[in-house]
């Protein structure tokens, strides 16, 4: 019989835990700890800001109403340019997204929707004026063009855009959306013309249902496309347009601006072309206040400064007799409202002087009394006579500056204030949050090796014998086909980035002799006092801002007040306009006027992020030039290209590609532009591409002429004899005198062991090198040498005077000082 089994408990193993006594009276020992003023340091559920705190209903009420008065009254601030009789015009796009649809016809359904009988000009805007609403609506008809569209956009309030039924968005058509979009953009509205010819009309829903999915890729917030064969909708349209508020455009907004309603030129314009004048150029000012002792960018004309700015309003008797409102030439002679003092800018873009410090020491006398036997390592030279370092003295302005000269130093003159990390910051980055490589430095090396000592292991050194050198024709064939397999062009450069081969007839010390060594690509310091001999001319003339973020402030608020009240009609007279730009100007384009901010002519080293499409069909090289819009100007630059993020020694590394989907920081050197204002980069127009290419968009950074962009090469060599740590390296130097001058940097290999030259061997650049631990023979021994690279000079750039062969030959001394070392 087989014994029972015993009863097995196991021990419960959850703790249960019973509800705490919950008391809905204070006992006396907390009204005791309230009495005494304790208060819990960390108590959960504790509000202690006034917002957190538990509001009556009465009060919530009455917040409820005061956001409601504070929003109407934004509201209504906005809105009162628009209001009466003399208020600015509503500035309505209208652009058309195919070929077969015609923006004049779309603007006559929209005026026969209200009934009236007004004649659409072949050229030019179209005024209404609509009693019912008692607003003024200027129409803007756009040619099927990228550049005029932009323009026009640029300046509406609304931005309607009109799309064929049957005929599908092409390329140039998607271009615009696309560049509209990354330019910003007010309220967007959406229209379909002839609907009607859609045949059976059950499938007219359809069409319209198909060209809402498709705009809604580029604009969310479209709820519907409305038919300009419908007069219902027309009228709904309308209504829109004249009770919406319009949202604006950031960067717009912040600077005074006027779409320009007539110019006036002077008498000699057509007779000598080459002679300068005033002119005079009507108009509405919205955004802020207009000041005339701000300069102005009109189109794509230029800067100018304002010698006067006058009344132009109309009498309301003209108003309501002519619904053109045909300006009258007495008009513009009414009374000055605005007239610059000694406050006003001028046009210079560069410092009046080069800046001369004298604190810091002149480069070429340093380098004559010392001569240098290596290569240098962070702040020193190494193996020189003279080995004494000290720092470089902190920079200050020149003695005897004056008022004037230290404008163009906004602060101090010390680089330990800027905010450019703040604000890249935000821009998000993920070269620099990468794990760091080999050849960036000692933080990516092999941690786990570095403990092992080297210097005090002699018996694993092999005896001592003979080194040969093999024979040229011998040696020439085993570089061959070493290298047989290596290439440098833009499509292995994610392979082998920044890796150059030398031949083996040129000196390194002499062909490198700019490249200099880091121990840390982000640590370590950067002696500047090796560029001072290859620094642009201008470099000490520009601009500097020590702190950008209080100097934004201060700029921003200085146009927040004064200057002629928004929502006036004005002449404003620009000052030594040449007459050559008379032949320029078409009246059928919009022409606008934009008030820039103080400091934004002057010339700095300016720094935008790019994003290159991933559709771009190909890499993009460093100083590749590229047409810039930011804002109301643009530019022909040649950018370099470099990684974004933040570093404690603000060094970052240079790319000399940019390819498809990867983000950088675009650096050259333009005019300042405060705040982040949208950018847009295209290819210039060639003989093949007679057009406009948007491929990359980006935003502007604060400006930062102390930022270093390091060029980084690296020479790699074949590990040709390994016993234990030590390794006989070749194909990295081809003479001893090269190994002797770079001895000093540090060696390492791309699975992450570091070490260092341990002697020369032979006349043809073989060495001797010890690292902290076995390396494998599949291995790969490299060193990273740097030098500073300048950002080049951008200049402003004109549709009308485009110039193919200077572009053309850009392009080639960019592509060939990127190939140059």
């Amino acid at each position: 019989m087989a014994p029972l089994a015993e009863n097995h408990h196991h021990r419960n193993t959850t703790k249960v835990s019973h509800k705490p006594f919950k008391s809905r009276h204070a006992t006396k020992g907390l009204i005791k700890d309230l009495t005494k003023g304790k208060i819990e340091s960390h108590q959960k559920g504790s509000r202690k800001t006034p917002h957190q705190q538990v509001m009556s209903k009465l009060d919530r009420r009455n917040q409820a109403a005061q956001k409601r008065q504070i929003k109407h009254q934004e509201n209504v601030k906005s809105a009162s340019v628009f209001a009466g009789q003399n208020g600015a015009p509503r500035i309505v796009a209208i652009v058309p997204l195919s070929q077969d649809v015609d923006a004049r016809d779309a603007i006559s359904k929209l005026i026969r929707g209200l009934d009236l009988d007004v004649d659409v000009p072949p050229e030019g805007s179209t005024k209404i004026r609509i009693d019912r609403f008692k607003q003024t609506i200027e129409y803007l008809p756009v040619a099927y063009d990228l550049l005029t569209a932009l323009d026009a956009c640029r300046v509406a309030d609304f931005v309607l855009f009109v799309m064929s039924p049957t005929e599908e968005v092409d390329e140039q058509g998607e271009l615009m959306l696309k560049a509209i979009e990354s330019q910003g953009v007010s309220n967007v509205l959406t229209m379909v013309q002839h609907l009607e010819e859609i045949e059976p009309a059950k499938r007219r829903p359809q069409v319209v249902s198909s060209l809402k999915s498709y705009i809604t890729r580029f604009f969310p917030s479209q709820e519907k496309v409305q038919s300009l064969d419908s007069e219902r909708e027309c009228a709904n349209i309308i209504r829109s347009l004249c009770t919406t508020t319009p949202k604006g455009v950031v960067w717009r907004e912040q600077r005074s601006w006027m779409l320009v309603e007539e110019v006036q030129w002077p008498q000699n314009a057509v007779e000598a072309p080459e002679a300068q004048g005033d002119v005079l150029v009507t108009g509405f000012v919205r955004g802020k206040g207009l000041k005339a002792d701000r300069l102005v960018q009109v189109g794509d004309w230029g800067c100018f400064q304002i010698a006067e700015v006058t009344d132009a309003s109309l009498p309301a008797a003209k108003r309501q007799k002519s619904d053109e409102m045909t300006i009258d030439a007495q008009a513009s002679q009414g009374p000055v409202l605005e007239v610059p003092d000694d406050d006003q800018d001028d046009l210079a873009d560069l410092a009046p002087y080069e800046a001369v410090m004298e604190d810091v020491e002149d480069p070429t006398a340093s380098e004559a009394a010392t001569e240098r036997r290596g290569v240098l390592l962070d702040d020193h030279h190494y193996f020189s006579d003279d080995e004494t370092h000290l720092p470089e003295p902190p920079k200050r302005l020149p003695k005897g500056t004056s008022s004037y000269q230290a404008a163009w130093f906004l602060g101090d003159m010390s680089d330990s204030g800027s905010d450019y990390e703040d604000d890249v910051d935000n821009e998000g980055d993920i070269l620099m949050d990468a794990p760091p490589l080999p050849q960036d430095g000692t933080e990516g090396l092999d941690k786990a090796a570095q403990h092992e000592t080297t210097e005090a292991t002699p018996s694993e050194y092999p005896q001592s014998e003979m080194f040969l050198d093999p024979s040229p024709d011998e040696e020439a064939a085993q570089l061959a086909d070493y290298r047989s397999q290596r290439k440098n062009d833009a499509e292995e450069d994610r392979e082998f980035p920044d890796e150059i081969e030398l031949h083996p007839n040129v000196l390194a010390r002499e062909r490198l002799a700019r490249y200099r060594g880091l121990k840390s690509l982000k640590t370590s310091q950067w002696e500047t006092s090796e560029d001072k001999a290859h620094e642009p001319a201008e470099w000490n003339r520009l601009l500097r801002i020590s702190d950008y973020k209080a100097a934004r402030k201060v700029v921003t608020r200085e146009a927040l007040v004064g200057g002629v009240t928004p929502g006036k009609r004005v002449t404003v007279h620009l000052r030594s306009v040449p007459g050559s730009l008379r032949t320029t100007y078409d009246p059928a384009k919009p022409l606008a006027l934009y008030s820039l901010l103080r400091h934004e002519q002057k010339r700095t080293v300016v720094n935008f992020s790019i994003t290159l499409s991933s559709s771009h069909p190909s890499p993009l090289k460093s100083k590749e030039p590229l047409i810039l819009q930011c804002g109301p100007r643009r530019f022909l630059i040649n950018p370099l290209y470099s990684q974004s993020g933040t570093t404690p020694n603000n060094v970052h590394k240079f790319l000399r590609f940019l390819h498809p989907g990867q983000t950088a920081i675009a650096t050259f050197m333009a005019p300042l532009t405060w705040g982040s204002v949208p950018a847009l980069f295209f290819l210039p127009p060639t003989d093949t591409q007679p057009t406009l290419s948007l491929i990359a968009t980006g935003t502007s950074l604060p400006s930062d002429p102390s930022r270093v962009i390091a060029k980084r090469i690296i020479l790699t060599g074949h590990p040709y004899k390994i016993h234990k740590k030590l390794v006989t390296v070749r194909y990295m130097f081809f003479n001893a005198e090269d190994v002797n001058w770079f001895k000093a940097l540090q060696l390492w290999t791309k699975r992450g062991r570091s070490g260092y030259i341990k002697e020369s061997l032979g006349t043809h650049g073989y060495f001797k090198a010890t690292f902290d631990g076995r390396i494998s023979p599949m291995d790969a021994v490299g060193v990273s040498l740097y030098k500073r690279v300048w950002p080049r000079n951008a200049r402003a750039w004109n549709v009308n005077d485009i110039d193919m062969k200077s572009v053309t030959e850009n392009s080639r001394d960019g592509q060939m000082e990127v190939e140059a070392l």
